[in-house]
């Protein structure tokens, strides 16, 4: 199991306008995608209506460097099912390789 620590983090007004130009882009990706207009047809063919509500959460972290000292020692906990995951999304993970 991979342990979380969270803790808030301050981000200046530069930093939160790029997170809600991020979540604008993804918003609009998804309502301009032809695959998704195509299934909601299909669907509607079917006789359903569908409602859909995603939510969209944007977690921010400081980059590793700025607060741990450059080539620190971090492990890395996976369970089985956490690698299955990582490659069914075809991320390859070396048995060998200290994580």
């Amino acid at each position: 199991m991979v342990p979380f620590e969270f803790e808030t983090l301050e981000i200046d007004d530069d930093a939160k306008e790029i997170v809600r130009e991020i979540g604008t882009a993804i918003n609009e990706s998804v309502e301009n995608s032809s695959k998704v207009a195509e299934a909601i047809e299909r669907l509607r063919d079917a006789g359903y209506e569908m409602e859909l509500t995603l939510r969209l959460e944007i977690g921010l972290r400081p980059h590793a460097g700025e607060e741990q000292g450059e080539g620190g020692d971090t492990t890395l906990d996976l369970t089985d099912e956490d690698v299955q995951v990582l490659q069914r999304m075809k991320i390859r993970i070396d048995p060998d390789e200290n994580l």
